[in-house]
């Protein structure tokens, strides 16, 4: 079974080599190929000459895709979908806010036939979470009561980034939101989908506004608008 890694990236020269080698080094029963898909999304820092230099290192494993504008997340993560050749992906940040020895435990109802996604909540589980901002934790956990409300699941994080999925669900499935609303509209799609939804406790060592996280207010008042429109629409299938 083969794996691929989606990490959409802007301006994380300190974290990319880390993260991939990270990636590269775990061993997931079940697993016996794994591709990493890095969208480069328009960075200035020179992220995009270190992830040409971790390709060159790896050309077997990591495939670089390079935006010329900043277009967000979503953007970022539609570019891989429309490349990954796996049978299991998994959606990965590429600061080291989560770890990649999560990747067993989230992959594992795939991996045996029970789950069709995945998501890893930062707020289940005895793993270690650092401790942060309580008005992000309020937003969070607004947005994903909220989301669950539209969707009728029982999701503790809709907003994690650790989301894995059978590539075939998930390549049928189109993005619209360019940036961040990713998450809700992929949530509501799912759900729309009937997929089966497992959740697993995560490892979270989040970060500060200095140390360069990105989402802010703006983003989660647009979460609301989109958890309502694609809750009213079915839009979770690509027409042909």
């Amino acid at each position: 079974m083969k794996l691929s890694v989606l990490i959409p990236i802007f301006n994380e020269r300190q974290w990319i080599e880390e993260l991939v080698g990270r990636a590269l080094r775990q061993k997931i029963p079940g697993i016996d190929q794994t591709e990493i898909i890095i969208v480069d999304d328009g960075s200035t820092d020179g992220t995009r000459e270190i992830v040409r230099s971790l390709a060159a290192r790896h050309p077997d494993k990591i495939q670089p895709v390079f935006h010329e504008k900043n277009s967000g997340k979503g953007s970022a993560l539609k570019s891989a979908i429309e490349r990954m050749s796996g049978d299991i992906c998994i959606i990965q940040d590429a600061d080291l806010e989560y770890d990649p020895t999560d990747y067993p435990f989230i992959l594992a109802p795939i991996i045996s036939g029970s789950a069709d996604c995945v998501y890893g909540s930062r707020f289940v589980g005895s793993q270690s979470k650092r401790v942060l901002f309580f008005w992000h934790y309020l937003g969070n956990k607004f947005l994903t009561l909220l989301s669950n409300m539209f969707t009728n699941l029982n999701l503790t994080d809709m907003e994690t980034c650790y989301k894995a999925f059978r590539c075939d669900i998930l390549k049928t499935i189109p993005i619209r939101c360019q940036r961040f609303g990713f998450e809700p509209e992929i949530t509501a799609k799912i759900a729309k989908r009937k997929c089966r939804i497992f959740e697993v406790g995560i490892s979270y060592n989040g970060r500060t506004y200095e140390q360069g996280k990105k989402i802010g207010w703006v983003d989660g008042v647009k979460a609301i608008f989109i958890i309502i429109f694609f809750g009213i629409i079915n839009d979770s299938r690509h027409k042909h």
